[in-house]
């Protein structure tokens, strides 16, 4: 180490730009801490995945106060026509055990669910602000707009709202932020960490420090990892986010002795568009919940309506993957049209319309038409009507008879136009990563802390298995990253005392 050349100096390096990330930024910055943030992309390009999402987080609040805590500027008229409800610590950690076939790490969980409500409060207190998500999560009922499936802000701005932000709140911090700059290896010895190894605008460079955060995402668009790790047909799924999230962080620490840790055969896989190009905004079709799917063989192969679409959607396109063709098709008539998301809207969208089910089949073209309208006529006959339609709760519409049940919202496909959508399987993020603690340290294959390594976000493996409850990914980021940050920061003064 003495021998060694560093270009830099500083108390916390951070890798990778995105929500996690500048989190862990901002809370080493406020903690006392000199931070150089590294970002691989471009500036334009930076905030990883979190620049790709709706910026809706899911977080435990208990009723209307705790929302005007974190939206204080929302005018009571506003309130007073909007039913936000209640999600609390208990729920989101039921849902995180249940989603996850009780897999989930119960120490991550408890702290995710636990920290939260404070931790939207602290995002707040550093500028970020949120909003209701009136167009993706409520219905409006008699005059009020009720919100279902425990998500109910989102940041303003979208993904890339919150990303802004969060990059002007650590800079105003007097956080470094490196663009192209990306690192290649973690410099340890006996005592831990104590550099970083870069290249920046292809210039090898070294940092020296003692605290690292690393917050580079998974790798989902890592073509190898993801078939080594998936396994067959993961090479060919449409990438979404980041073509930034390539698995170089995850590898530095497996190459320095760190314990890998959670669902690495698995990801976040999402339902949407059969031909958008890769890295492409707009990709998801998750209306499926009042419609139908169907495969080449025209036959149904999911319960669209087994739960809110918050729920189920991560799991659905891996269940598309494996149908022939690795496709399906979206069947929506008429009665539900109105109630589509707006990525369904527009030019980018791989869509069919009919004003009769056997014009609607003969322009899919590769469907059989035959098993497909015997489908929906069995489909149709096999619905309980007599139970109401509500888009704002599972409401027990329900088929009967049929080997592959719809649980809820099962409305008959008789109303023309009829409209066909053709999805495919679409890889959001992956679920393996490292082992960390509590306190965010990153464990060793000695089931020991790395000094000085820490984690955040989806580099974190155990929280996720199979599925996922939607905008959990987003607040595990912001409440991992805080902690990081902080203890990053505090580990700086505990070596300089020990120095």
């Amino acid at each position: 180490m003495n021998n060694e050349r560093f270009d830099y100096q500083t108390d916390v390096v951070v890798i990778g730009a995105g929500n996690a990330a500048m989190c862990a930024a901002i809370s080493a910055s406020e903690n006392g801490a000199k931070v150089i943030v590294l970002e691989k992309s471009p500036e334009q390009e930076k905030g990883g995945n979190t620049t790709y999402t709706h910026g809706s987080i899911r977080f435990a609040y208990n009723d209307q106060n705790d929302i005007k805590e974190i939206i204080p500027d929302m005018e009571e008229e506003d309130f007073r026509i909007t039913d936000f409800g209640s999600y609390t610590e208990e729920q989101f950690y039921d849902d995180l055990c249940i989603m996850t076939d009780y897999k989930t790490d119960p120490t991550l969980a408890s702290i995710l669910t636990g920290e939260s409500f404070e931790t939207m409060k602290w995002l707040v207190k550093h500028n970020i602000r949120f909003i209701p998500i009136y167009g993706r999560q409520a219905f409006k009922i008699d005059g009020i707009f009720k919100f279902w499936g425990g998500m109910v802000l989102e940041s303003v701005g979208g993904g890339a709202g919150l990303v802004d932000a969060l990059h002007l709140e650590a800079a105003r911090l007097g956080a470094t932020i490196l663009y192209e700059t990306m690192a290649v290896e973690l410099l340890h010895n006996d005592d831990g960490i104590y550099g970083v190894v870069i290249k920046e605008k292809g210039k090898t460079k070294r940092i020296l420090t003692n605290s690292v955060v690393l917050a580079s995402g998974g790798f989902h668009a890592n073509v190898e990892m993801r078939t080594k790790y998936l396994g067959q047909k993961w090479d060919i799924v449409h990438t979404r986010g980041s073509r930034y999230n390539t698995g170089e962080g995850i590898q530095m620490a497996l190459n320095i002795g760190a314990l890998s840790a959670g669902n690495w055969s698995t990801a976040h896989s999402v339902t949407g568009d059969r031909y958008l190009p890769d890295f492409e905004e707009g990709f998801q079709r998750l209306s499926y919940p009042f419609g139908i799917m169907v495969n080449a063989d025209g036959k149904r192969f999911v319960d669209e309506g087994a739960d809110f679409r918050n729920y189920t959607y991560a799991k659905y396109g891996r269940i598309i993957l494996q149908q022939p063709n690795n496709c399906a098709w979206q069947i929506f008539d008429a009665k539900v049209a109105p109630l589509l998301r707006e990525e369904y809207k527009g030019k980018k969208v791989t869509k069919v319309k009919a004003d009769t089910l056997e014009e609607l089949a003969d322009k899919i073209g590769e469907i059989h038409k035959e098993n497909f309208l015997q489908e929906i006529k069995s489909y149709n006959e096999s619905i309980d009507q007599s139970t109401p339609f509500n888009p704002n709760i599972k409401d027990g519409r329900q088929t009967r008879g049929l080997n592959v049940p719809k649980t809820n919202w099962a409305n008959t496909i008789d109303t023309a136009p009829f409209e066909a959508y053709a999805v495919t399987c679409g890889i959001t993020f992956t679920f393996g990563g490292l082992k960390i603690n509590e306190r965010a340290e990153v464990q060793s294959i000695q089931y020991k802390k790395i000094n000085g390594l820490y984690a955040a976000g989806e580099v974190v493996g155990g929280l996720f298995y199979s599925n996922y409850p939607g905008g959990a990914g987003l607040m595990a980021g912001s409440v991992f990253g805080k902690i990081a940050g902080e203890n990053a920061a505090k580990h700086v003064v505990q070596t300089t005392i020990v120095k």
